[in-house]
């Protein structure tokens, strides 16, 4: 029997990844599940088992003698809810504690932004559940908002004047390892993670001219706007609904408020968006 006790989801992803490094930094073994082996970052005390969410047998089988497992939210897809109930099922299956859960900030069942209800409705399978849980209500990642600006230097949507307390990834990465290393006095606990700032698109846009020299600026898009310059992106109706929300949400206040919880849970002040442009 393995002495592992932690497994990490998503291990080849932005988040999951960031995670298993600090684990294998700080000496921890962990089991990575991934989706394909070949791409599964060889780590000292790491070990690898394949496991897609929807493959029950796989996932209770992954999860065999562990204890504590990190569940980043699966790919934005419309079985997402239908995928993260097989997996909540498997890991009860497989006699797991508990899950720590990437949720979003504010998810709600009538959340503005709609994928935070596929996030509400995850946390509510696993409040359901006879696991403990830890829900870790991430923000926007600030990571992505450089990338929302187009190829013309233009940032675009309808989120007015409203503003975003965006978090970096590595910082959410931080929160989650504190709780790993010592999941216990978490359980029960939901922790709405925000950046140090709440900023409106149009300081973003200027903060990224600002650093990187590139000229970027905002465009407050109506909603029209919003659907008609991202129709010849050939994307489903759900997901260009998800994408216009994501700045209905702005707009609406949704994701303004800062939290202290960053810091409060590692010691260290979460990165500004500044501090991660430069950091590059």
């Amino acid at each position: 029997m393995s002495d592992i006790k932690i497994a990490v989801t998503g291990a080849t992803g932005r988040l999951g990844s960031r995670v298993a490094r600090r684990l294998a930094e700080a000496g921890l073994p962990q089991r990575l599940l991934v989706r394909d082996l070949s791409r599964a970052p060889e780590l000292p005390g790491a070990e690898t088992a394949r496991a897609e969410y929807a493959d029950r047998d796989a996932v209770r089988a992954a999860l065999g003698g562990i204890e504590t497992v990190l569940m980043v939210s699966a790919a934005e897809t419309e079985q997402r809810v239908a995928e993260h109930r097989a997996f909540v099922e498997a890991a009860v299956a497989a006699g797991v504690r508990r899950v720590v859960y990437t949720s979003f900030y504010g998810a709600a069942p009538d959340a503005v932004f709609t994928l935070a209800r596929d996030h509400w409705a995850t946390e509510q399978l696993l409040r359901q559940s006879p696991l403990g849980w830890t829900f870790l209500r991430d923000n926007l990642y600030l990571d992505v908002l450089p990338q929302f600006v187009g190829r013309d230097g233009v940032l675009r949507g309808p989120a007015a004047e409203g503003r975003v307390a965006g978090i970096a990834l590595d910082d959410v990465a931080d929160v989650a390892v504190a709780v790993l290393r010592d999941p216990g006095p978490h359980d029960g606990q939901t922790y709405e993670l925000t950046g140090p700032q709440s900023l409106t698109l149009g300081q973003v846009a200027e903060i990224i001219t600002f650093v990187t020299g590139r000229p970027v600026t905002y465009h407050a898009e109506t909603e029209p706007e919003a659907y008609a310059s991202r129709a010849s992106y050939g994307a489903p109706d759900w997901q260009v609904e998800a994408w216009v929300s994501t700045y209905r949400a702005i707009a609406e206040g949704e994701l303004a408020r800062i939290t202290d919880t960053v810091e409060r849970l590692t010691g260290v002040a979460p990165l500004t968006l500044d501090d991660l442009l430069r950091l590059g």
